[in-house]
């Protein structure tokens, strides 16, 4: 019922099941050069749950063969497309429909979406390699989103791994490893905020990642930003200087110092 064509390699693992994905798609009739459906006049189509978002059965089907960064053409039969019925008024009755699918990106989210749906007392209970695992596909999330400039969207995601890295460790290692999850997060978090044009938030989330890491140069480069939006010049300086002995030789901070200057 489901037939396929590869037309561009794509490279790493095939799209896992229950994955979000972010797919440019088309969809044609026999005979007809113009697609019924198509998102690829969208300049960044988002991601999109699998068995949720998408629910033509031929195409989940289809994904779960293909690669990121690869385009093929698939053929779905009725019953694996529309059906019996159709779509009036513009799928007929017993269809067989064309579509040309590109992966352009996908994120694992089972094991996220599994963590979510426990109550709070079951989530505290979760082992802790697991939850850094879901952290770090929500981090992940937030970075997509960051990348294709939806900030809001991504600051949320951010937030979200750093709400789930709020637990109490059973000893030293496993403090450690919570910090260096939590770092990672604070430091997108800063940044995300500063993209927003809220210095503020974005200064005690520098601060924050300087708590675990008072010599972290990303975290004093932050903060150093942060306070010079503001028109704090003074304290701003004494980020930036912080950061340059860390990094002599870091062009961004460099430069954020010379427009200090001036």
């Amino acid at each position: 019922g489901v037939r396929k064509k590869e037309l561009w390699p794509g490279a790493g693992p095939t799209v896992p099941m229950n994955a979000s994905v972010a797919v440019k798609y088309s969809g044609y009739l026999e005979q007809q050069d113009e697609p019924f459906c198509t998102n690829c006049n969208s300049r960044s189509p988002g991601l999109m749950k699998l068995g949720r978002d998408i629910t033509l059965w031929g195409l989940e089907i289809g994904l779960l063969t293909m690669k990121k960064g690869e385009v093929a053409r698939f053929v779905f039969m009725p019953g694996y497309a529309y059906g019996r019925q159709g779509c009036l008024p513009l799928i007929p009755p017993n269809a067989t429909v064309l579509f040309e699918v590109e992966v352009l990106d996908f994120l694992d989210t089972n094991e996220s979406d599994a963590f979510f749906e426990l109550t709070a007392e079951q989530q505290d209970t979760f082992p802790l390699q697991k939850v850094l695992n879901v952290a770090n596909t929500e981090r992940q999330f937030g970075n997509y989103l960051y990348y294709k400039q939806h900030f809001e969207g991504a600051k949320d995601r951010y937030t979200k791994a750093f709400s789930i890295l709020r637990r109490s460790p059973s000893s030293e290692a496993e403090q450690h490893q919570i910090d260096a999850s939590k770092l990672l997060v604070l430091l997108n978090l800063s940044l995300t905020y500063l993209k927003l044009e809220r210095p503020a938030q974005a200064l005690v989330y520098g601060e924050k990642a300087l708590e675990i890491d008072q010599r972290n140069a990303k975290a004093l480069f932050r903060c150093g930003q942060a306070c010079l939006c503001m028109r704090e010049y003074e304290k701003s300086r004494c980020f930036l200087v912080r950061a340059q002995h860390i990094q002599p030789f870091n062009h961004e901070i460099n430069n954020e110092l010379k427009k200090l200057a001036r």
